[in-house]
């Protein structure tokens, strides 16, 4: 279990670096060519390699980061019951959406993000949906059980939140990737607010909604239970992915999309930190889990969740 939290961290710590490597190279180094033009050859072809390379690069390392967590803190089958359906009913939206402009109105991507699915989605676009669908989702189940709330109350409000806490981070996600000097894709269909149609943050919360009611039909009826310490793993997915768009935003388009940044702090970021905290009040609680991926242990032995390794 201990080398599989140092490959946890190992992915954390290269999906931090890499989203940090390709803001400084879409903020610094493409609008100022004579950078690039002072770089030695190797360096030159590294630089091209990144470009090209490094959007696919940071969304497989986020992947990676958070299907290692779940694993480990959740077990396999919440893991992929999570997984799943987030990664094929979002691809199922991708792909309606490019083909008929349902349910995000009319876009199509461009290079950047790999190889495109029956040559429209990219592949790694539906992981970036599991990965910021689960950490949202898994940030809000835990403060809801944190507060005392179970059964049908708690799920619905684990999907609801969750879905808005995805929803909140496109504010910042898609004026950073479709209007700014270098986007992965455009929206070909006037958008009415700030470049995206309202259709578009509405089919955002509307799959959300669904691949997170779906995967919670299949989650573990037993309570999660996560403390503080053991939810810093999706709060930093969560937060540093808001901080990659928020900073292109800011820094690359006029001072009107302060205002959907804005927007995204308060639907987003304050909400998933208040959730994160409202966590910490389960440590003093010692409850206990079943976890199927547990070695060594039958099938009905409980350990307590914060007695885990982290």
């Amino acid at each position: 279990m201990q080398a599989m939290v140092v490959v946890e961290r190992f992915c954390l710590a290269g999906h931090v670096l890499a989203l940090a490597f390709g803001l400084a190279g879409l903020i610094l180094v493409l609008p100022n060519s004579e950078l690039i033009g002072s770089l030695p050859p190797f360096g030159q072809t590294l630089f091209g390699w990144s470009m090209m390379g490094g959007g696919v690069l940071y969304i497989l390392l986020g992947a990676a980061t958070v299907a290692l967590y779940a694993f480990r803190n959740l077990g396999w089958r919440n893991w992929l019951g999570f997984m799943l359906p987030a990664v094929s009913l979002s691809l199922g939206s991708e792909l309606m959406g490019t083909s008929t402009g349902f349910p995000f109105g009319h876009y199509q991507y461009l290079s950047g993000l790999g190889y495109k699915i029956a040559g429209l989605v990219p592949f790694t676009i539906p992981l970036s949906w599991f990965y910021l669908g689960m950490s949202a989702y898994v940030l809000a189940r835990s403060g809801l059980e944190a507060k005392g709330l179970k059964g049908w109350m708690k799920n619905v409000g684990a999907i609801a939140l969750g879905a808005i806490l995805l929803t909140a981070w496109d504010f910042v996600l898609d004026p950073a990737m479709s209007q700014t000097p270098y986007p992965f894709w455009e929206f070909q269909d006037a958008g009415q607010f700030f470049g995206m149609p309202y259709r578009n943050l509405a089919g955002w919360l509307g799959t959300g909604i669904l691949f997170m009611s779906v995967a919670t039909f299949f989650w573990s009826r037993d309570e999660m239970y996560l403390t503080r310490s053991r939810l810093w793993v999706p709060l930093i997915i969560y937060l540093v992915n808001f901080g990659f768009g928020a900073t292109i935003t800011i820094a690359q388009l006029d001072a009107r999309f302060w205002i959907p940044t804005v927007i995204s702090v308060l639907l987003g970021v304050v909400p998933a930190i208040a959730l994160w905290w409202a966590a910490s009040s389960m440590a003093l609680n010692q409850p206990t889990t079943t976890l199927d991926n547990a070695p060594a242990m039958s099938e009905t032995a409980t350990i307590p969740v914060s007695a885990l390794p982290e």
